[in-house]
């Protein structure tokens, strides 16, 4: 009976164990005596309001009814978006949207939880600060070009108040500056003028280059030309002269004039005929005019096959007559040679017969035979 007794009590403890470790496993008891901390996150454990512990991720225990833990503190990288309304230095109202980017050092944990009631609220508040204080001293397009040195000066001044909190900012980033509607729409129509005054500047000296090129094409395109034509009109003067003088040759010379205007009539009728645009050719309609037109081209084309048959015997002449003229000259200059002789010969002759006679008048005992004019003879007569 007492085996019975015993067994009942030894049964009805284990019983109670039993029912205390479910109760603790799988009841409310077990979150006070253990917990779980995530990957990247930190859970502080304080013992009656006082700072115990930091428990990192894994599995960690606390004495029951005793330990507390706090809420999990994330360890990851954050992002704080801060949207900011600020004036510029020309009195433009902007929107400038900033993101910072931090996170919670392992080391300082403890810091980033008690130093900070409102860790967010008080880096807005830095970062309200920084960028005010940049774009009050910058002009609206200083801003825009200046929004590196913004960010580098919102992320520094954070870095350096943040640093003792346990805050490491990672990186801050001005995102945009937005002006007013008006203030965009104005900007707009600035930088449209400027580009069409830029567009209308170029295409003025686009059309000058063009225009002075032109010139300079049309400048010399007429020196040519003009030169051109100066050839053109010496070379057909110098053919006139030389037909000219060809039928001067033959014996043609009262209508040579005429057979010279007869030509460059035909050669400008051809000239016309073949390069101007209209069928049309203008000839003279009264009958004279016809018929006289007609006479004159008969005339001129006898006269050319005249020229053109004479020429050969003109050549043959000309070839004649020049020896001829040799052999005539010839004599002509051995005639005029031996007269020449004869004429001096004769002039000697005269001059001898005369010195003879001198030399028998005059008197002895003048020296040189010189009588002086008082004794020629016949002077005393004279006297």
């Amino acid at each position: 009976m007492e085996g019975v007794v015993l067994f009942l009590v030894l049964g009805f403890g284990l019983l109670i164990f039993l029912v205390i470790v479910a109760a603790l496993l799988f009841g409310g008891l077990r979150t006070s005596l253990m917990f779980t901390v995530h990957t990247q996150e930190a859970v502080i454990v304080e013992r009656f309001g006082k700072f115990k512990r930091v428990a990192h991720a894994g599995l960690n225990f606390k004495t029951p009814f005793i330990d507390n833990t706090t809420k999990p503190v994330s360890l990851r990288v954050q992002q704080l978006e801060v949207n900011i309304e600020s004036k510029t230095k020309d009195n433009v109202f902007v929107n400038v949207p900033v993101a910072v980017q931090y996170r919670i050092r392992d080391e300082q944990v403890v810091d980033a939880y008690y130093k900070l009631s409102n860790p967010e609220a008080q880096i807005r508040s830095y970062v309200f600060d920084t960028v005010r204080s940049a774009l009050s001293g910058l002009e609206l397009d200083q801003a825009f070009e200046s929004k590196d040195d913004i960010a580098r000066s919102v992320e520094t001044t954070l870095s350096e108040r943040m640093q003792e909190f346990g805050f490491n900012i990672i990186n801050t980033l001005v995102q945009d500056i937005s002006p007013d509607q008006r203030v965009r729409d104005s900007m707009n129509s600035i930088n449209a003028a400027q580009r069409d005054r830029v567009a209308a500047q170029s295409l003025a000296e686009a059309d000058k280059i063009k225009r002075v090129t032109q010139a300079e094409a049309e400048a010399e395109s007429k020196r040519l030309q003009g030169e051109g034509v100066a050839a053109q009109r010496k070379a057909i003067a110098l053919g006139i002269a030389e037909q000219y003088e060809m039928l001067r040759k033959v014996g043609i010379e009262n209508s040579a004039e005429q057979l010279l205007l007869m030509t460059q009539y035909f050669d400008t009728m051809q000239d016309v005929a073949r390069n101007a645009r209209s069928n049309v050719l203008y000839l003279p309609s009264n009958p004279g005019a016809v018929g006289s037109m007609g006479d004159e081209i008969r005339t001129a084309m006898l006269q050319s096959q005249a020229a053109a048959e004479s020429s050969k015997d003109a050549d043959a002449a000309d070839a004649a007559d020049r020896k001829r003229v040799s052999a005539d000259q010839l004599r002509e200059q051995e005639q005029a040679r031996t007269e020449q002789a004869r004429a001096n010969a004769e002039q000697r002759a005269r001059e001898a017969k005369q010195q003879a006679q001198q030399s028998q008048q005059a008197p002895q005992g003048y020296p040189g035979g010189q009588v002086p004019p008082w004794a020629h003879p016949g002077s005393a007569n004279q006297g």
